[in-house]
């Protein structure tokens, strides 16, 4: 029922958006989703990341089918786009396998194998699906919101002093290592998240079952409400409100060498392409999101996780992307999402209503700070700066405690007899 429900919401939140797109006389993330079962998709790579997680309920050897299947399908759509001198991509492969494996698990399996399948089929498709419509969610805000924040929010970042400019000298003054550096830290967050999730799904064909929690489920949530609060509270960042990627609708070439002054902030247009994608940082919420879940993993995971997460506050900042506080809001978000998703999926106590009711609460507060108080944060910056750091903090020590304490009081897993394996119907 709970899977069941899930789908529907889903299933009715993409139509929603894409009813909202074609408004604006565009496709939606359904129709760009259809159109790359023939025509050649916009990232491959994605399409095989979400073959990749369907995969975690197969086989090796139905793995090895899978896997050459999609491939097989790919040349083929490879060759035909040569013949016919049409744009070149691949990835529609991926897609028909992961279709095929829904397919099969309708027609060709039956209770629990049938759910399984389908579970893993629908994870591969979420993923894909959850890029769609994060591309959908920014065009949205683009159109809906023709006036930013930024003023407020640059005034309010006084509390903290100004870091993106300050992390945007350095970067310009250890270039190009830094810049090819973070460029491909923040660019390849997608991909650190995927091999994660694929380290804690690594048991799930054995198992035949998903485990309660993983880093895919967060990160899916993450995408899916955070664009929500694009729309509240529209803001593009210093590198397009304050820097050359504005153009003309720039409020000052500002950034990042000279600080904008201090005077009374109101919302300032801007222009119909400009995602306002800023507030809260969801790639900070993922970074984090990724450190907390490599935090189980290996050696080498854990210190790849803590890179990703300098490396991507790194280049959040030092790109102009982000302000200080949108940073800030990005970690208090992405751990009461954390919070919720373990509570969801072990069951509610006090513990869990109180951290995600306090991170709630820290979040809305941060936001309405910025949004009303910019110059009293900007004017007195030795109260408001410690407050934030603070505020942020209080979220941070209230989900180490809790899940430490839901660790600690977790029912070890009961070692029972081996018995014989229940034989695993094959894919074709």
């Amino acid at each position: 029922m709970l899977w069941a429900t899930a789908g529907a919401a889903a299933l009715g939140f993409l139509v929603a958006l894409e009813l909202s797109a074609r408004h604006y006389g565009l496709p939606g993330p359904i129709t760009n989703q259809a159109r790359e079962v023939i025509f050649a998709p916009r990232s491959g790579p994605l399409l095989y990341a979400g073959l990749a997680l369907t995969m975690v309920v197969l086989t090796w050897r139905q793995r090895l089918v899978a896997l050459g299947a999609a491939i097989g399908v790919d040349v083929l759509f490879w060759l035909v786009r040569w013949a016919l001198d049409a744009e070149m991509n691949f990835g529609n492969g991926a897609l028909w396998v992961v279709l095929g494996c829904a397919a099969v698990a309708v027609t060709r399996r039956a209770d629990r194998e049938r759910a399984l399948l389908l579970k893993g089929a629908g994870l591969g498709l979420l993923l894909v699906a959850g890029h769609k419509t994060g591309d959908t969610w920014l065009l949205i805000t683009s159109k809906t919101r023709p006036a930013v924040l930024d003023q407020y929010v640059i005034i309010a970042d006084r509390a903290l002093g100004d870091p993106s400019w300050l992390v945007g000298q350095v970067v310009n003054a250890t270039a190009p290592i830094s810049v090819h550096v973070l460029h491909l830290v923040y660019g390849q967050l997608p991909l650190a998240a995927a091999l994660v999730g694929l380290y804690q799904l690594r048991h799930v064909a054995v198992e035949r079952r998903f485990p309660g929690h993983h880093l895919v489920r967060t990160f899916l949530v993450i995408g899916l409400l955070g664009p929500a609060i694009y729309m509240l509270f529209p803001v593009v960042g210093p590198v397009y409100a304050y820097g050359a990627d504005g153009g003309q609708w720039a409020a000052a070439n500002l950034w990042p060498d000279t600080l904008p002054s201090i005077s009374a902030p109101h919302p300032m247009p801007f222009d119909e392409i400009t995602p306002r994608n800023c507030m809260p940082s969801l790639h900070t919420a993922w970074a984090v999101t990724l450190f907390i879940h490599s935090r189980k993993g290996s050696r080498a995971m854990r210190y790849a996780g803590t890179f990703w997460l300098v490396g991507t506050l790194g280049a959040t900042l030092g790109f102009g992307y982000h302000y200080g506080v949108d940073v800030i809001a990005g970690v208090v978000f992405a751990l009461t999402i954390e919070a919720a998703m373990r509570s969801l999926a072990q069951g509610w106590d006090r513990s869990g209503v109180w951290l995600v009711v306090h991170g709630t609460t820290v979040f809305t507060l941060l936001l309405v700070s910025y949004r009303y108080l910019p110059m009293e944060m900007a004017g007195r910056p030795w109260v408001f700066g410690p407050l934030l750091v603070l505020a942020t903090a209080s979220v941070v020590h209230g989900y180490v405690r809790t899940t430490r304490l839901w660790d600690a009081t977790a029912t070890p897993a009961r070692q029972s007899e081996p018995h014989p394996a229940e034989p695993r119907p094959e894919l074709v």
